[in-house]
């Protein structure tokens, strides 16, 4: 199965990319679920068509969905759900003030990701296409698998402990219930759906496709989110640029519009070259409905299999003496490098990844760390 996810600074044209992407790949024969993690639910407008719940054929072979996440919620922390919003009433909190406060930030989000992961296990697709947040949630959001294994791994077996000493004392003295061991284990769960999505969405079949517009503060942004999921460990295979100005006519305000596109596509082409840069013209009308986005898609990827293999290594990768990361357009003061035990802990600009050393580089110490032609490799006394 094929993974395509579509990111950008809000207001480029993503929906407008993964839907017209995944429009292409149905009509190439491909069926393809299309589905997004955000919020701001605009697919089935995109599509022109009624938002569903549940995967809903809107052409042939193409379906679509916009998870109603309360339902899902409920299916997959239903008991981490009730057992919160029983402690909050036991602390005085009405049945509505619980209800609100226990429903964690950026849920949706992740529940979107875990329906991703039960569509993927049906096996039913051969493509599936992801409208993200845009870019500063869609990191957010795709660094969190990660950061909660680190600390599920170190912190739930201790708490298993904890509680079932203390559990006792909660009761007699802190007069509120201590969690029981189906909350423990409600927990353990979403940990792992957590981990089996960041395993499908870093794997050899998923790759983004990051959407600009060819503006001065998208174009930087663009530039930063690329640096940012390769730290993460996703790969980009693609880099789309959307409403390009055709070239001609008299027109001095759209000249203008030309010419200071012009310099920001060479930056563009300067920044993100050798991936594949696919330009969008910008269209005389919005394009809404199936026949329009497979329009915007002819034009997108031309004849070019838009839905093969991912190309390269992935990002992070080890061998018997290093670490090796590729951070591309990072620069030497955007990377602090620390370790602590067998941890390596990268930081890149806002972002921080901490990384588990394999058991044969943990027991050594770091020689010597370099960022050379985009990539962060830090090389183990032998």
């Amino acid at each position: 199965m094929r993974t395509l996810l579509f990111t950008g600074k809000g207001g480029v044209g993503k929906t407008t990319a993964a839907a017209a992407t995944a429009t292409l790949a149905a009509r190439r024969g491909l069926k393809t679920l299309v589905v997004s993690t955000d919020t701001a639910h605009s697919l089935a407008d995109a599509l022109a068509a009624a938002p569903s719940g549940e995967p809903a054929e809107v052409a042939r072979g193409l379906y679509l969905q916009q998870v109603d996440t309360q339902k899902a919620m409920e299916r997959h922390w239903g008991d981490l759900q009730e057992y919160a919003r029983g402690l909050f009433s036991e602390l005085g909190l009405d049945a509505i003030t619980s209800e609100e406060v226990t429903v964690l930030p950026g849920a949706e989000e992740i529940i979107a990701l875990l329906e991703l992961r039960e569509q993927a296990r049906t096996g039913r697709w051969d493509v599936v296409v992801v409208d993200c947040a845009p870019t500063a949630e869609t990191l957010r959001l795709l660094a969190l698998p990660e950061a909660l294994d680190w600390h599920v791994t170190r912190l739930l077996p201790i708490g298993r402990r904890v509680m079932r000493a203390v559990a006792p004392v909660i009761r007699a003295v802190a007069k509120v219930s201590a969690p029981e061991e189906g909350v423990l284990n409600a927990g353990e769960r979403l940990h792992k759906g957590l981990m089996e999505v960041r395993a499908l969405l870093t794997g050899d079949d998923a790759s983004v496709r990051l959407v600009l517009t060819p503006e001065a503060v998208v174009v930087a942004e663009a530039r930063r989110t690329l640096t940012s999921l390769s730290l993460y460990g996703y790969r980009v295979d693609a880099v789309i640029a959307n409403r390009v100005f055709p070239e001609g006519g008299a027109d001095p305000w759209r000249a203008k519009w030309v010419e200071a596109q012009a310099r920001q596509m060479e930056t563009v082409r300067e920044s993100f070259e050798p991936l594949p840069i696919l330009p969008v013209p910008y269209l005389p009308e919005e394009p809404v409905g199936v026949d329009a986005l497979a329009a915007v898609a002819e034009e997108l990827y031309g004849t070019a299999d838009a839905f093969g293999p991912v190309t390269g290594e992935p990002p992070l990768r080890f061998t018997a003496d290093e670490v090796v990361l590729s951070l591309p357009l990072a620069g030497k003061n955007d990377i602090d490098l620390a370790r602590k035990a067998d941890e390596l802990i990268i930081t890149a600009g806002p972002y921080r990844r901490v990384i588990a050393l394999p058991a044969a580089l943990a027991r050594r110490e770091v020689a010597q760390a370099a960022l050379r032609d985009g990539r962060l490799r830090v090389r183990f006394e032998i």
